[in-house]
């Protein structure tokens, strides 16, 4: 366990990279997005306006995830470190991070609610219906998505440090010709009205919890088994 604890105290060598970054690209996005809202008709909308620059905080967390893998794998096993170990520790690492951040984004909406969306009726750190009057509740709708966010960012390292460029490639294509083929057989089925209804009907805890904990799930499956061969 203390080499778990140790793995997962490597993320966290670098703080202004891991933490510094993806808070500083939220901020700047938050700092970009609150005079918009002040000096157009942006808040003027009924129930105010929401925009989606929080997003920018997971996928750089996505990132960070990435490099996480990518550079500091080879390193924790130049200090001995298994693979499991490292994986483990890494898990370690985007659960209490998927906790923290959710936490706090928790405290961010609870303070912009408080405040009319910060005088502007912007709503930011949970846009729209991500916004759910439950600060404990809160927590997990926003630290799941995180969760799910950071292990996508693993398994994507994995497969950049095992197949290189072309795996990564390959990675994409094959994204690309699943979301198109569903696309396409979604507009073949004329189903986008039975989609989108089927969206509305689910809770938010189902999709922004259910639904990203599951996909948190299955790439830390993959990922760990793609790890097990990697070569640092």
């Amino acid at each position: 366990m203390n080499r778990v604890v140790a793995a997962a105290r490597l993320h966290l060598m670098n703080p202004l990279q891991t933490i510094g970054i993806p808070w500083g690209i939220a901020l700047l996005s938050f700092v970009i997005n609150l005079p918009v809202w002040a000096f157009t008709a942006a808040s003027d909308q009924p129930h105010g306006g929401f925009t989606g620059g929080v997003v920018s905080l997971y996928v750089t967390v996505l990132v960070i995830y990435v490099q996480s893998v990518t550079q500091l794998m080879p390193f924790a096993m130049g200090m001995s470190l298994s693979r499991r170990t490292f994986y483990l520790g890494t898990a370690l690492t985007a659960a209490v991070t998927a906790l923290a951040y959710g936490l706090a984004l928790s405290v961010l909406t609870a303070v912009e609610d408080a405040t009319g969306g910060w005088g502007v009726r912007l709503a930011f750190w949970s846009p729209g219906p991500f916004d759910v009057d439950n600060a404990a509740l809160q927590v997990v709708v926003s630290g799941a998505p995180m969760l799910a966010a950071a292990f996508i960012g693993v398994a994507i390292g994995v497969v950049m440090k095992r197949w290189g460029a072309p795996g990564l490639w390959s990675l994409a294509v094959a994204t690309i010709v699943l979301l198109g083929g569903l696309a396409i057989l979604i507009s073949w089925r004329h189903a986008w009205d039975d989609l989108g209804t089927w969206v509305l009907e689910q809770s938010m805890v189902t999709l922004a919890v259910a639904l990203p904990a599951v996909l948190a799930l299955a790439t830390a499956a993959l990922s760990f088994a793609g790890l097990r061969r990697v070569v640092p």
